[in-house]
């Protein structure tokens, strides 16, 4: 019988010590079980509720639109960006007046929406989506790297200006949330290496996520990294702002060398990716719940791991349903029980 509740396992976990059992991390309620999530992923609604919308623009200007094939997740509209010349940032970004905004009733509102037992689960606290991914949502792809590589100065100073505004709104209202967690993204690599150079995360990026992370560190509450892809390469700098769990922490990259060479310093949230056979049509139930018990004998012993996966794909697919219902329940009964063995 588990004695704790899933926020107090998670939580555990991201102390670096041994849980009872292998959690689940999600960005909030899984439908298809009646467990609480460990973590609720919360971020301003004057910075987050275009999403909830399904789409528009966000506070910068940049135009976001649902797309079927991630669940409707919102990515920036192709080919409408704001900018096309870095030197010209000042005439088009512009931070919004957040004078006179009632902060307590804002918080209160989206934890309110959420539903959140905080006995139960964790509250992560975020902002925004990355320093390097407002600039490629600003620019694209193309525009936005010749940016960085001709014009650092300009890039930095555009970071500088929206680090400065983001940790303004968190100074102003994180207190309200009392956040169990706080949560950091910026998605700066492919599958198969990082879009930029580790010297250039390093004197360009690192920084702002710093000044970010400091509310975090002030609390003396968790850190979390969202970085997908191959991003290996940047674990010393999230170490070194005080960084201690990364998710999707997916397959590309070698997890089993940096268990070993972290341990529990670096807590893996994920290991699992819908990819090869388990994309395949024809992949079994019992070879979906063989993966997961796979990445759990792997990576959970002594601790330093989450689980953290599921399949990708339109909201009303049942066969993407009813394979992350597979998932779902394997995590929860071989990961319940893997402690305990």
């Amino acid at each position: 019988m588990f004695k704790l509740s899933e926020k107090e396992n998670y939580l555990m976990t991201l102390r670096g010590e041994c849980p009872e059992w292998v959690p689940n991390y999600t960005f909030g309620p899984v439908p298809g079980t009646s467990r609480p999530p460990a973590s609720v992923m919360c971020e301003p609604l004057l910075l987050s509720d275009f999403r909830f919308k399904g789409g528009g623009k966000d506070i910068w200007g940049v135009n976001y639109v649902p797309t079927k094939e991630t669940g409707n997740a919102v990515l920036p509209e192709p080919n409408h960006f704001i900018l096309d010349d870095i030197r010209k940032w000042r005439d088009v970004i512009k931070a919004p007046d957040i004078s006179g905004i009632d902060w307590e009733a804002m918080a209160k509102k989206q934890l309110e929406m959420f539903q959140i037992d905080r006995t139960q689960s964790a509250v992560a606290f975020n902002l925004h989506v990355g320093y390097f991914q407002n600039l490629m949502a600003f620019m694209g792809f193309t525009e936005g790297l010749c940016a960085m590589y001709e014009e650092p100065e300009e890039v930095m100073a555009l970071f500088d200006y929206i680090c400065s505004f983001y940790v303004d709104v968190a100074e102003h209202i994180i207190h309200y949330y009392e956040p169990d967690v706080l949560t950091m993204m910026d998605d700066t690599a492919t599958w198969n290496a990082p879009f930029i150079s580790p010297q250039m995360y390093h004197d360009m990026i690192l920084p702002f996520l710093d000044r970010q992370a400091k509310p975090g560190r002030d609390l003396g509450i968790p850190i979390t990294m969202h970085n997908c892809g191959k991003a290996e390469a940047f674990i010393e700098d999230w170490l070194s702002i005080g960084v201690n769990a990364w998710d999707p922490a997916q397959t590309c990259n070698d997890l089993k060398g940096i268990k070993k060479k972290y341990g529990n310093k670096l807590i893996l949230m994920g290991g699992w990716d819908a990819l090869g056979h388990l994309a395949s049509p024809d992949v079994t139930e019992e070879e979906i719940r063989q993966s997961v018990r796979d990445v759990i004998n792997e990576l959970a012993p002594d601790g330093g791991y989450c689980f953290c996966g599921g399949y990708l794909g339109a909201l009303d697919d049942p066969e993407v349903a009813r394979k992350n219902q597979i998932v779902l329940n394997e995590v929860e009964t071989y990961g319940g029980s893997f402690y305990q063995k």
